[in-house]
């Protein structure tokens, strides 16, 4: 759903259904609840802009609302960096989108901006207690290298298709990342 900045959709759209929308608006919401409806039974990853608070701001409660009848669970993945404004952020999506019965909030450090220890702003706050507190967990998103990070990036691979096209050294960094993100995501995806 990030149509300003749709790096995720073009490096997808050939090989998953992918679908662009705009979420700063209610027919973007609208758009993605049929979406969701079609899709029943099928997980479905929606990647938003980090802009997007307004938008949730003000239409978040539309899709709260549909979750019961869709059957759907909903699972926030909140990346964090190590600053202030990350964790504003979702102090005001909390308070918009509380955790409830069918909407779990995680939150995932990145440490492409450090070891987790040096999350000090959001380990001693109260918002990790809340979190924690809701039943959701802290877990790590690990560093990949710079140069596959940036190859990645900058050709809008998929994981799949870097494996084919990468050079050894690259595809052995990616395997390594890939296996640990993995393991963090385990410990919050069933």
């Amino acid at each position: 759903t990030d149509d300003a900045n749709p790096d995720v959709f073009k490096a997808h759209a050939a090989t998953v259904q992918c679908a662009a929308m705009s979420l700063d608006e209610a027919d973007g919401w609208i758009e993605m609840i049929n979406s969701l409806d079609k899709a029943r039974g099928v997980p479905v990853i929606v990647n938003t802009a980090a802009r997007n608070s307004a938008g949730v701001a003000r239409y978040g409660q539309t899709l709260k609302s549909t979750l019961g009848e869709l059957g759907r669970t909903m699972v926030t993945l909140w990346v964090i960096n190590r600053q202030r404004d990350s964790l504003e952020l979702l102090a005001d999506y909390l308070d918009v989108m509380p955790v409830s019965a069918d909407h779990q909030v995680h939150v995932v450090r990145n440490l492409y901006y450090g070891s987790s220890d040096k999350f000090q702003l959001y380990c001693g706050s109260e918002l990790k207690k809340r979190i924690e507190r809701s039943g959701g967990k802290t877990i790590d998103l690990p560093d990949l290298a710079d140069r596959v990070a940036d190859e990645l990036a900058t050709k809008r691979l998929t994981l799949q298709a870097a494996m084919g096209e990468m050079p050894l050294g690259h595809r052995a960094e990616l395997i390594r990342w890939r296996d640990e993100a993995f393991k963090s995501l385990a410990q919050v995806m069933s």
